[in-house]
Protein backbone atom coordinates (compact mmCIF):
# COMPACT_ATOMS: atom_id res chain seq x y z
CA UNK A 1 0.00 0.00 0.00
CA UNK A 2 1.37 3.41 -0.97
CA UNK A 3 2.00 5.99 1.74
CA UNK A 4 3.95 9.20 2.23
CA UNK A 5 7.64 8.33 1.99
CA UNK A 6 8.71 9.82 5.31
CA UNK A 7 5.95 7.83 7.03
CA UNK A 8 7.12 4.63 5.34
CA UNK A 9 10.67 5.26 6.57
CA UNK A 10 9.45 5.98 10.11
CA UNK A 11 7.26 2.88 10.20
CA UNK A 12 10.22 0.72 9.18
CA UNK A 13 11.88 1.71 12.46
CA UNK A 14 14.81 3.32 10.64
CA UNK A 15 14.33 6.74 12.23
CA UNK A 16 11.69 9.29 13.19
CA UNK A 17 9.58 11.02 10.53
CA UNK A 18 11.37 14.30 11.20
CA UNK A 19 14.75 12.68 10.61
CA UNK A 20 13.36 10.97 7.48
CA UNK A 21 12.34 14.36 6.08
CA UNK A 22 15.86 15.64 6.71
CA UNK A 23 17.36 12.65 4.87
CA UNK A 24 15.02 13.19 1.91
CA UNK A 25 15.82 16.92 1.70
CA UNK A 26 19.52 16.14 1.75
CA UNK A 27 19.19 13.80 -1.21
CA UNK A 28 20.00 10.67 0.80
CA UNK A 29 16.85 8.75 -0.22
CA UNK A 30 15.95 7.11 -3.54
CA UNK A 31 12.86 5.28 -4.79
CA UNK A 32 13.53 2.70 -7.48
CA UNK A 33 16.84 4.40 -8.27
CA UNK A 34 15.49 7.95 -8.55
CA UNK A 35 16.02 10.75 -6.00
CA UNK A 36 13.02 11.10 -3.69
CA UNK A 37 11.26 14.31 -2.70
CA UNK A 38 9.19 15.40 0.29
CA UNK A 39 5.57 14.29 -0.03
CA UNK A 40 6.31 11.54 -2.57
CA UNK A 41 4.44 8.28 -2.04
CA UNK A 42 5.88 4.78 -2.10
CA UNK A 43 4.84 1.21 -1.35
CA UNK A 44 7.32 -0.31 1.13
CA UNK A 45 6.37 -3.80 -0.04
CA UNK A 46 6.76 -3.19 -3.79
CA UNK A 47 9.10 -0.20 -4.25
CA UNK A 48 12.85 -0.29 -3.73
CA UNK A 49 13.56 2.41 -1.14
CA UNK A 50 17.21 3.08 -0.33
CA UNK A 51 18.83 5.43 2.18
CA UNK A 52 22.43 6.35 1.45
CA UNK A 53 22.62 3.30 -0.79
CA UNK A 54 21.23 0.87 1.77
CA UNK A 55 17.89 -0.87 1.29
CA UNK A 56 15.20 0.25 3.71
CA UNK A 57 14.33 -2.64 6.05
CA UNK A 58 10.82 -4.07 5.95
CA UNK A 59 8.51 -2.76 8.68
CA UNK A 60 9.20 -4.41 12.04
CA UNK A 61 6.69 -5.39 14.64
CA UNK A 62 6.10 -2.26 16.71
CA UNK A 63 7.79 -2.24 20.10
CA UNK A 64 6.87 0.06 22.99
CA UNK A 65 8.65 -0.08 26.31
CA UNK A 66 9.31 1.88 29.47
CA UNK A 67 12.71 2.21 31.17
CA UNK A 68 13.56 3.57 34.59
CA UNK A 69 16.76 5.40 33.66
CA UNK A 70 19.52 5.58 36.28
CA UNK A 71 21.93 8.47 36.69
CA UNK A 72 24.96 8.60 34.41
CA UNK A 73 23.31 7.23 31.26
CA UNK A 74 22.83 9.18 28.03
CA UNK A 75 19.70 8.97 25.85
CA UNK A 76 21.04 8.93 22.31
CA UNK A 77 21.54 6.51 19.44
CA UNK A 78 25.06 7.85 19.02
CA UNK A 79 27.74 5.94 20.90
CA UNK A 80 30.75 7.52 22.57
CA UNK A 81 33.75 5.74 24.15
CA UNK A 82 33.52 5.08 27.90
CA UNK A 83 30.00 6.51 28.08
CA UNK A 84 27.03 4.61 29.47
CA UNK A 85 23.95 4.57 27.24
CA UNK A 86 20.32 3.65 27.97
CA UNK A 87 20.43 1.15 25.11
CA UNK A 88 23.01 -0.83 27.12
CA UNK A 89 20.16 -1.57 29.54
CA UNK A 90 17.74 -2.87 26.87
CA UNK A 91 18.97 -6.16 25.46
CA UNK A 92 16.94 -6.21 22.24
CA UNK A 93 18.17 -6.56 18.65
CA UNK A 94 15.67 -4.00 17.33
CA UNK A 95 16.68 -0.45 16.44
CA UNK A 96 14.87 1.76 18.95
CA UNK A 97 14.89 5.44 19.77
CA UNK A 98 13.91 7.34 22.89
CA UNK A 99 10.89 9.54 23.46
CA UNK A 100 11.32 12.32 25.97
CA UNK A 101 15.06 12.41 26.61
CA UNK A 102 16.59 12.93 30.02
CA UNK A 103 20.06 14.41 30.43
CA UNK A 104 22.91 12.35 31.85
CA UNK A 105 22.43 13.70 35.38
CA UNK A 106 18.69 13.07 35.50
CA UNK A 107 16.81 9.83 36.05
CA UNK A 108 13.39 8.28 35.77
CA UNK A 109 10.85 7.40 33.10
CA UNK A 110 11.98 7.03 29.50
CA UNK A 111 9.92 5.55 26.65
CA UNK A 112 11.59 3.66 23.80
CA UNK A 113 10.03 2.52 20.53
CA UNK A 114 10.60 1.76 16.86
CA UNK A 115 7.34 3.53 15.96
CA UNK A 116 8.64 6.69 14.32
CA UNK A 117 5.21 8.24 13.81
CA UNK A 118 4.27 7.94 17.47
CA UNK A 119 7.71 9.12 18.58
CA UNK A 120 7.29 12.34 16.61
CA UNK A 121 3.82 13.01 18.00
CA UNK A 122 4.89 12.37 21.58
CA UNK A 123 7.96 14.58 21.20
CA UNK A 124 6.18 17.56 19.62
CA UNK A 125 4.86 20.19 22.10
CA UNK A 126 1.69 20.90 20.08
CA UNK A 127 0.25 17.53 21.10
CA UNK A 128 0.33 18.51 24.79
CA UNK A 129 1.84 15.39 26.35
CA UNK A 130 2.61 16.35 29.94
CA UNK A 131 5.67 15.17 31.85
CA UNK A 132 5.85 15.18 35.65
CA UNK A 133 9.03 15.44 37.72
CA UNK A 134 10.13 15.36 41.34
CA UNK A 135 12.97 17.78 41.92
CA UNK A 136 15.16 18.30 44.99
CA UNK A 137 17.16 21.51 45.20
CA UNK A 138 19.99 23.00 47.21
CA UNK A 139 19.58 26.61 48.27
CA UNK A 140 20.80 28.75 51.16
CA UNK A 141 17.56 30.60 51.79
CA UNK A 142 14.68 28.76 50.20
CA UNK A 143 11.29 30.45 49.83
CA UNK A 144 9.00 27.75 48.41
CA UNK A 145 6.09 30.16 47.93
CA UNK A 146 8.23 32.53 45.86
CA UNK A 147 9.55 29.69 43.69
CA UNK A 148 6.02 28.40 43.07
CA UNK A 149 4.89 31.92 42.16
CA UNK A 150 7.83 32.59 39.80
CA UNK A 151 7.59 29.20 38.07
CA UNK A 152 3.85 29.71 37.53
CA UNK A 153 4.20 33.26 36.20
CA UNK A 154 7.35 32.71 34.11
CA UNK A 155 11.12 32.88 34.55
CA UNK A 156 13.51 34.74 32.24
CA UNK A 157 16.27 32.29 31.28
CA UNK A 158 18.06 34.70 28.95
CA UNK A 159 19.19 33.92 25.45
CA UNK A 160 15.72 34.56 24.06
CA UNK A 161 13.97 32.18 26.46
CA UNK A 162 11.86 34.75 28.29
CA UNK A 163 8.87 34.07 30.51
CA UNK A 164 9.35 30.28 30.57
CA UNK A 165 6.78 28.74 32.90
CA UNK A 166 5.51 25.36 34.02
CA UNK A 167 2.03 23.83 33.77
CA UNK A 168 1.90 23.04 37.46
CA UNK A 169 4.21 23.17 40.48
CA UNK A 170 3.70 22.01 44.07
CA UNK A 171 6.06 22.17 47.03
CA UNK A 172 6.19 18.86 48.88
CA UNK A 173 8.77 19.02 51.71
CA UNK A 174 12.52 19.03 52.41
CA UNK A 175 13.26 21.24 49.37
CA UNK A 176 11.43 18.85 47.02
CA UNK A 177 9.01 20.11 44.35
CA UNK A 178 6.67 18.28 41.97
CA UNK A 179 6.61 19.96 38.56
CA UNK A 180 4.55 19.34 35.43
CA UNK A 181 5.80 20.47 32.02
CA UNK A 182 4.05 20.64 28.66
CA UNK A 183 6.75 21.93 26.35
CA UNK A 184 10.23 21.19 27.69
CA UNK A 185 13.15 23.37 26.67
CA UNK A 186 16.69 22.03 27.02
CA UNK A 187 17.56 21.63 30.72
CA UNK A 188 14.55 23.82 31.48
CA UNK A 189 13.98 22.87 35.11
CA UNK A 190 17.64 23.18 36.05
CA UNK A 191 17.91 26.56 34.32
CA UNK A 192 14.74 27.90 35.97
CA UNK A 193 15.98 27.04 39.45
CA UNK A 194 19.45 28.42 38.64
CA UNK A 195 17.85 31.72 37.59
CA UNK A 196 16.36 31.92 41.09
CA UNK A 197 19.64 31.07 42.84
CA UNK A 198 18.99 27.37 43.54
CA UNK A 199 20.79 24.26 42.31
CA UNK A 200 19.03 21.03 41.33
CA UNK A 201 20.64 18.05 43.06
CA UNK A 202 18.11 15.36 42.09
CA UNK A 203 15.73 15.36 39.13
CA UNK A 204 13.47 12.38 38.46
CA UNK A 205 10.74 12.05 35.84
CA UNK A 206 7.85 10.13 37.41
CA UNK A 207 5.25 10.23 34.63
CA UNK A 208 4.89 10.81 30.90
CA UNK A 209 1.55 11.41 29.20
CA UNK A 210 -0.32 9.63 31.98
CA UNK A 211 2.05 6.67 32.26
CA UNK A 212 3.88 6.21 35.56
CA UNK A 213 6.90 4.24 36.75
CA UNK A 214 4.95 2.61 39.59
CA UNK A 215 7.21 -0.13 41.00
CA UNK A 216 9.59 -0.49 38.04
CA UNK A 217 13.09 -0.76 39.59
CA UNK A 218 15.81 1.64 38.52
CA UNK A 219 17.79 0.31 35.55
CA UNK A 220 15.00 -2.08 34.54
CA UNK A 221 12.51 -1.97 31.66
CA UNK A 222 9.22 -3.54 30.63
CA UNK A 223 6.94 -3.66 27.61
CA UNK A 224 3.92 -1.35 27.66
CA UNK A 225 0.58 -3.12 27.82
CA UNK A 226 -2.21 -2.60 25.29
CA UNK A 227 -4.02 -0.10 27.48
CA UNK A 228 -0.89 2.04 27.89
CA UNK A 229 -0.15 1.97 24.16
CA UNK A 230 -3.74 3.00 23.43
CA UNK A 231 -3.43 5.88 25.91
CA UNK A 232 -0.30 7.16 24.16
CA UNK A 233 -1.86 6.91 20.71
CA UNK A 234 -5.05 8.67 21.75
Amino acid sequence: MKMILQKAIAESGYCSRRKAEELIRNGKVEINGSPAFIGEQADPEKDKITIQGHLLPKPEKKIYLMLNKPLGYTCTNRRFPNEKNVFDLVNLPNRLFTIGRLDKNSRGLILLTNDGDLAQKLSHPKFGHYKEYEVKIKAENINPSLIVKKFSEGVDLGGGDTCVKVIKIKYLQNKIFRITLGEGKKRQIRRMFAALGAKVINLKRISFSGLTLDNLPEGKWRYLNEEEIKKLKS
